[in-house]
């Protein structure tokens, strides 16, 4: 694991979760750096990344990063309800 050298605030944590939640599709990260209304160091940026997918919040896959996170009690339910096919 490499060196942490800057973490991020709270107010860039939010900053790029807003990004992601109004983005219409998949963002490649210089996509997201450009959206993003402050600059993001890329090390800092791949931290925030790193966290939200171990939330289950985004996808962050070679295509692109997608926002996945959706706390609905009737999908909740639904998905719990649910039949495998």
């Amino acid at each position: 694991m490499e060196q942490i050298i800057h973490y991020p605030s709270l107010k860039t944590m939010l900053m790029v979760e807003k990004v992601l939640k109004n983005a219409d599709l998949m963002l490649n990260r210089e996509e997201l750096k450009r959206k993003l209304p402050n600059k993001v160091m890329h090390q800092t940026l791949n931290l925030i990344l790193e966290y939200m997918e171990n939330r289950g919040l985004i996808i962050d896959s070679h295509k692109g990063i997608l926002w996945i996170y959706n706390p609905s009690p009737k999908l909740k339910k639904a998905i719990e309800n649910g039949r495998e096919l």
